[in-house]
């Protein structure tokens, strides 16, 4: 969940959720293989068929305009059962605001959250932003 909602995020540019969601990956045990390897989750063995279609969705429902097609949803379906898609999208519509407030309203990024933007996220030039 945590690593569907980092892509949300990063998806949508909320610098703040970023840092937020990266920090709860790690606090709730991720696989550093797949945090380190994130952004080549298409490819990368660290993830499984179902894994990789889960990001795909999140990218995809994340967007505006939304890019969920009828190709996206049946590989979502062939992999995850109804309940498993529904809380999917609860985590991807959860974020669809929090992206939006968090970076709309230039919420205060906390020390700990952006320790660990730093860390995950910095070699890829993040910083906090309008987050001060």
């Amino acid at each position: 969940k945590r690593m569907i909602a980092w892509v949300s995020s990063n998806s949508t540019g909320c610098r703040y959720c970023q840092a937020h969601t990266i920090r709860a990956a790690e606090r709730y045990g991720a696989e550093q293989e797949q945090m380190e390897n994130i952004w080549a989750f298409r490819t990368h063995s660290a993830f499984s068929d179902a894994e990789r279609v889960a990001l795909e969705l999140s990218i995809a429902a994340s967007g505006i305009p939304n890019a969920v097609d009828e190709e996206l949803q049946q590989q979502v379906q062939a992999h995850w059962d109804e309940g498993e898609i529904v809380e999917i999208m609860g985590v991807i519509a959860l974020f669809g605001y929090l992206n939006r407030w968090n970076d709309s309203m230039a919420t205060t990024l906390e020390e700990g959250a952006e320790e660990s933007g730093q860390q995950w996220l910095g070699s890829d030039g993040w910083d906090r932003g309008k987050h001060q």
